[in-house]
């Protein structure tokens, strides 16, 4: 396997890990919590999944051959939810949000790694915008993940290894790996 093969089967199973993270700590929120603030200067899981969607929907639409920033955006909208909106609709654009981006990420080929796309009409090789796009969603989903913990409280169901469980979750992964 090259480098560039290497980097780019990492991006799409960094992609899939940060938007299984966010999924599981979504299904643990109601829908009321979904909607809800911290404080007035606060966004809710309901603007991060609006906002993020509409980032990887842009970006990830005709990613080789347009600009990253579609016209058809409006990102100042992103970050209010009319009180009409549904978490059923703020998902379906979560899905499609993920899956224009996967879908272009695993048509990506080494070669296209150096490739120049444009994000809001700067260059960027393609790597760079991977890069870039795995920090800024790893950024939100960290704000999700987060408020959902808060949320759920004490109904919490751990998304990674649990407190005190290091030792046991090493040990489970060593025998995996042998067995």
């Amino acid at each position: 396997m090259t480098v560039e093969e290497d980097f780019l089967s990492n991006a799409v199973a960094a992609f899939v890990t940060y938007k299984d993270l966010a999924d599981r700590a979504l299904e643990q929120v109601t829908d009321e919590q979904f909607f809800a603030t911290l404080d007035a200067e606060s966004n809710s899981i309901a603007v991060i999944v609006k906002h993020l969607s509409g980032n990887l929907r842009s970006r990830w639409t005709d990613f080789l051959t347009s600009d990253g920033e579609k016209p058809d955006r409006d990102r100042d909208a992103e970050f209010e939810v009319q009180e009409s909106a549904t978490r059923s609709e703020l998902m379906a654009a979560w899905e499609l949000g993920w899956s224009r981006a996967l879908d272009a990420m695993k048509t990506l080929r080494p070669e296209d790694l150096t490739r120049i796309v444009h994000i809001r009409g700067e260059p960027h090789t393609v790597t760079k915008a991977i890069m870039r796009q795995l920090t800024h969603g790893s950024y939100h989903v960290g704000q999700i993940v987060f408020l959902a913990k808060h949320f759920a409280s004490g109904s919490w169901h751990t998304l990674t290894i649990p407190r005190g469980k290091p030792r046991e979750h090493n040990a489970e992964m060593v025998s995996q790996k042998r067995g």
